[in-house]
């Protein structure tokens, strides 16, 4: 699936309950939320390579401060080649 306008894709926290407008649900996180069953998720897909590395995670720690740093990071590890069509099935918008 391509996605051809940013637009289309909304973010949702794993933590907040499903509605039933949410359309196609893809979880993008390396790590399965803790507590959370698939049931609750109703989840379509799980895209773990799309999610930061666990190195990235660690380094940034959720230090505001590290913000703009991590998304630059982030974006690297996303334009790794090593995430072709077949695993990286999202088109992120630059920016």
């Amino acid at each position: 699936m391509t996605v051809s306008n940013a637009r289309n894709i909304r973010l949702q926290r794993a933590y907040d309950d499903p509605t039933p407008d949410d359309g196609h649900r893809v979880l993008v996180d390396r790590v399965w939320p803790r507590g959370r069953t698939k049931e609750q998720l109703r989840l379509d897909a799980w895209a773990r390579d799309l999610g930061p590395s666990t190195q990235l995670r660690k380094w940034f720690g959720h230090d505001p401060a590290r913000w703009a740093e991590f998304q630059a990071r982030y974006r690297a590890e996303l334009a790794d080649p090593d995430l072709d069509g077949t695993r990286n099935p999202v088109r992120l918008a630059p920016g």
